[in-house]
């Protein structure tokens, strides 16, 4: 049954997660805009790039966000002094992590020419990967600080801290794409240092917020800098297979787009035009996603499975009605939404075709993303993430696998290809929600052992 209160309450914890999250889609569709102003080859190298660089990071990203279910099961039980020793334990990962990033960045170079992409496109998707991957410490350490405040229902922290991130990368980038103010030229080069430095600027801010006189009093601050084997376990132990999960899923759309990028450059743009439309769906429901995983790890903690389950209900209700609304949107406005990247000077039509189709293909798909992202915050935040990561890896790898035998051997056009990726994600919603509805995950004596460090 809907229960008004918890509505109110999970839309309060969401709101400024959404805020947060569409901040970040509006400083990734602003880079794009900006670099839509040199040419279509800019747009498909900065998407290839950068989904490669959260390729490169996912599985330690994913990991590092855990924090959030974690903190929120602390925060549940009682014992908030734990709370702050979680972050601790995250930055000592975060460091440890740092030569195989550099190591996987070495290795990681050479995929785009592997994929058949052309040589111009490869050399500008490698200046965007490199500077990307030089500032991964600030993206791990970013992701834990937010999984933090998120766990202790301080959403609204991360809210501003994001804003004013993104407040700060957008003219940064433009000077630095374009070289204003007398600062160089840096092209695509410029889009990701911008992005870097303001990822650095979000940590002070974090740090303004966690230091503040009232938030240290609280939560033991000075205390929680030691090492914690006990907390360090369950990071692991529940978050390995999070960001395994986290990673299997970029793996497999990193390689399905760089795959689908091989069919040409106006593909590739087409392909980057409706994600970043598709961004104005699925980043609000990311946003939803925490909430619901901080909200149920609190409530696991606390013990109280009436309200989890009243949480759920909310979540399908506020999902489902957006992605709703906006699957019509996209159908209705489709060509027009295209035409709001047409690069000047250059014939945009195979682009504008193309791309139109393939927003029919995402508003059939909002709806089980909706699905998706409300099921993984259940279970994550019950700590049923080995679960997500065997299913997920299954999946995925199976998509994969079907993506490569019709692009690279059986020669199918670019729009069979892209049915097959929805399809797939059809499929995903239909087995996520079939877990969730079941007893499996909800037993007391399996919530236990979720507790025990």
């Amino acid at each position: 049954m809907l229960s008004t209160g918890q509505t109110r309450e999970l839309f309060r914890m969401a709101l400024p997660m959404v805020v947060s999250q569409s901040a970040f889609a509006l400083m990734v569709f602003t880079d794009r805009l900006f670099l839509s102003r040199i040419d279509a080859l800019h747009i498909a190298s900065a998407l290839g790039g950068g989904v490669t660089f959260f390729l490169s990071v996912s599985l330690f990203i994913g990991v590092m966000s855990y924090a959030t279910a974690l903190v929120a099961q602390y925060y549940g039980s009682g014992r908030l002094d734990k709370c702050p020793r979680v972050l601790t334990q995250g930055f000592l990962m975060a460091l440890a992590c740092q030569p195989i990033l550099w190591m996987i960045a070495w290795g990681m170079g050479g995929l785009f020419g592997a994929m058949g992409h052309s040589p111009e496109q490869v050399v500008l998707e490698q200046q965007y990967y490199y500077v990307m991957m030089g500032g991964a410490f600030f993206a791990l350490m970013k992701a834990c600080a937010a999984g933090y405040f998120c766990g202790i229902g301080s959403t609204r922290v991360v809210m501003i801290t994001d804003v004013l991130g993104v407040l700060i990368n957008i003219p940064l980038t433009w000077v630095l794409i374009f070289g204003k103010f007398g600062f160089p030229e840096l092209g695509i080069r410029g889009a990701a240092l911008g992005t870097v430095i303001a990822a650095g600027c979000t940590m002070g801010i974090y740090a303004l917020f966690y230091f503040s006189a009232l938030h240290r009093e609280r939560f033991r601050v000075a205390e929680s800098f030691h090492f914690d084997s006990g907390i360090l376990r369950r990071y692991i132990r529940l978050g390995l297979p999070s960001g395994f999960e986290t990673f299997v899923g970029a793996a497999t759309f990193t390689l399905f787009l760089l795959m689908f990028q091989s069919y040409g450059v106006a593909e590739g743009a087409a392909m980057a035009i409706v994600f970043n439309w598709d961004m104005l769906n699925y980043v609000p429901l990311i946003g939803l996603n925490i909430a619901v995983t901080s909200m149920i790890g609190r409530y696991v903690g606390s013990a109280d499975m009436t309200r989890a389950n009243q949480i759920i209900i909310a979540a399908f209700s506020i999902a489902l009605s957006f992605s709703t609304l906006l699957a019509l949107l996209f159908v209705v406005f489709r060509t027009e939404l295209i035409m709001v990247f047409a690069t000047p000077e250059q014939d945009f039509s195979l682009i504008a075709g193309l791309g139109s189709r393939m927003m029919l293909g995402m508003a059939t798909y909002v709806l089980a993303d909706a699905i998706i992202m409300v099921c993984a915050g259940v279970l994550r935040g019950a700590g049923d993430t080995r679960w997500l990561m065997n299913t997920s890896m299954s999946l995925h790898t199976l998509m994969l696998i079907s993506q490569y035998v019709l692009i690279k051997h059986l020669d199918v056009g670019p729009m069979v290809s892209w049915w097959a990726f929805v399809a797939m994600l059809l499929a995903l919603a239909s087995v996520y929600l079939v877990r969730l509805l079941g007893a499996t995950w909800r037993r007391p004596s399996r919530l236990a052992r979720v507790m025990a460090e």
